[in-house]
């Protein structure tokens, strides 16, 4: 076995897929005996902790991200992740949530700011989100995983006024940071498993 298979080998173990799993890009990667492999299993494991983030923030913050990219192969893991961490249903189900409310928030304030037409700010958005409300994961977290799915998503004006309410709420900025690296990761990651 060479290292670039063993790469994948130790990825797709650490993933909880079968050693033959393939998908078109990984194949290609395997092929080129690509040096990214290594960076691409190192950069997925340091999602799983973090120095301004618990393991079951990190599981949780993998999770909401892998359903809002619509990758089943991380939205297991990171479930079985989260459970392992602590994570009850309902954390599980709010992180899921969390990633189908900001994706609608994420388009409908994209477009208010791309337009930059004050008649759609008088317009009510006609939006329920009571998941915000009282969030079973609390306010500060529910906001950190609101800023990682809207960067995930590019919408500016969301990211800006989540970041803004998490650093009222007394959120690091390291905190803050973290949550979008990882974020970014478990993005990546899904570029090649999917």
């Amino acid at each position: 076995m060479n290292e670039t298979t063993e790469i994948i080998q130790e990825l797709l173990t650490t993933l909880g897929l079968d050693n033959n799993y393939r998908t078109d890009s990984l194949t290609l990667l395997e092929k080129g005996e690509s040096r990214y492999l290594r960076d691409l299993k190192l950069n997925f494991t340091s999602t799983l902790t973090s120095e301004h983030l618990n393991t079951k923030e990190c599981a949780l913050l993998g999770l909401s991200t892998a359903v809002n990219n619509n990758n089943q192969p991380l939205t297991q893991y990171f479930t079985r992740y989260a459970e392992e961490q602590g994570a009850d249903a309902g954390e599980i189900a709010e992180a899921v949530g969390c990633a189908s409310l900001l994706a609608s928030n994420n388009i409908f304030y994209r477009f208010r700011h791309f337009t930059q037409k004050e008649k759609y700010t008088q317009i009510p958005a006609r939006i329920r989100m009571q998941l915000m409300m009282k969030p079973v994961t609390g306010k500060e977290f529910f906001e950190l995983m609101s800023l990682a799915i809207s960067a995930v998503n590019g919408c500016e004006m969301c990211v800006n006024a989540h970041e803004d309410s998490l650093i009222k709420l007394g959120t690091t900025e390291e905190r803050i940071f973290d949550a979008v690296r990882l974020a970014s990761l478990v993005t990546s990651t899904g570029k090649i498993v999917y």
